[in-house]
């Protein structure tokens, strides 16, 4: 099978051929149809997450069909489509497991960082950790829901409850989110790089009431911030916006240093926390809606021999949108 694989950091990946995988106990082997490209992608390949499992064949916002089945697999049937997220397994005994918190596993198993992920025409999963597709959905547009979906949804459930949301960084999540914001009756305020108005004007046309650059304060006090921009200066920022017992929420694995700010911006109950990975119920609550929402994901697709091409105009900020690959 053909594979674009990062056999170390800071350096483009290669086009190799590798044998196609045979599915081990409890796993299932997809044909790939299409692989988002994530912005945890970019922090793998730039050295950013450390210890990635090398020779190591990114991406993690999969949508395939179940080509091979292994033992003691009974949920899955063959040609059928499905979805594979970042999350690809976890232990199931250590505490978080058990309390039903595996995004917090202890174990835990990533899928294109510490087990070969879809930037290949083939790829294993963990049958436990699939979720089922709709046949008759275009995968390209699918294939940005595994991540960059799941994760926005995720921030803003940690958010709690709020009407009044403010999206720092609008790129594959935010713009995301922002239809499901929409679609669920809230107020959506867009902030973008300075200047950046093609994404401003993305976020108005897909029913932000408010996009400008980040620099500028908000026009009205936020519910909750939610920062995908991978800067942690836009922290204080959002800090500022947001309303007397706010939250601001980061949804991104990693960020830049935040920056020290007075403790007056943080003092009336307001909340800063971080996002780490998805639970598969985030999943199976996330997917349906995002059908019965009408979510339409942006996409630039991108042969797969073009993965390098796909990840520098995501670090260069050339996307509307997400990229995504085609075997």
């Amino acid at each position: 099978m053909r594979a674009m694989v990062l056999e170390r950091p800071n350096a483009p990946l290669l086009a190799r051929d590798l044998p196609v995988p045979d599915p081990g106990p409890g796993e299932v082997r997809l044909k790939v149809e299409a692989c988002g490209v994530c912005r945890t992608d970019l922090h793998i390949c730039d050295g950013e997450l450390s210890d990635p499992a090398l020779p190591l064949v990114p991406g993690h916002e999969i949508v395939g069909r179940v080509d091979a089945i292994g033992a003691g697999v009974d949920r899955l049937a063959p040609g059928q489509r499905v979805g594979v997220p970042w999350l690809g397994r976890t232990c199931g005994i250590c505490p978080y497991c058990r309390a039903h918190r595996e995004n917090l596993c202890d174990a835990p198993e990533f899928t294109g960082y510490t087990r070969d992920g879809g930037y290949a025409e083939y790829c294993l999963a963990d049958a436990g950790y699939v979720f089922p597709l709709p046949d008759d959905a275009d995968p390209v547009r699918l294939a940005p829901l595994l991540c960059a979906g799941l994760i926005g949804y995720r921030t803003l459930k940690l958010a709690g409850p709020a009407d009044r949301i403010g999206l720092y960084g609008f790129g594959a999540a935010a713009h995301i989110l922002c239809q499901l914001c929409v679609w669920q009756g809230k107020e959506v305020y867009a902030f973008t790089r300075p200047g950046d108005r093609t994404a401003q004007d993305f976020a108005r046309r897909l029913g932000a009431v408010w996009a400008g650059s980040s620099d500028a304060g908000s026009p009205e006090p936020l519910d909750a911030a939610l920062i995908f921009a991978p800067v942690g200066a836009l922290v204080p920022k959002a800090l500022k916006a947001v309303r007397k017992g706010g939250s601001v929420v980061s949804g991104g694995i990693h960020m830049s240093d935040i920056p020290a700010f007075p403790y007056a911006d943080l003092w009336h109950e307001r909340v800063i926390r971080s996002v780490a990975n998805l639970t598969r119920s985030d999943g199976d609550e996330f997917l349906p809606l995002a059908i019965e929402a009408g979510i339409e994901t942006e996409t630039t697709a991108y042969p797969l021999e073009q993965a390098n091409r796909a990840l520098n105009d995501l670090r260069s900020g050339q996307l509307s949108g997400a990229a995504v690959l085609v075997p």
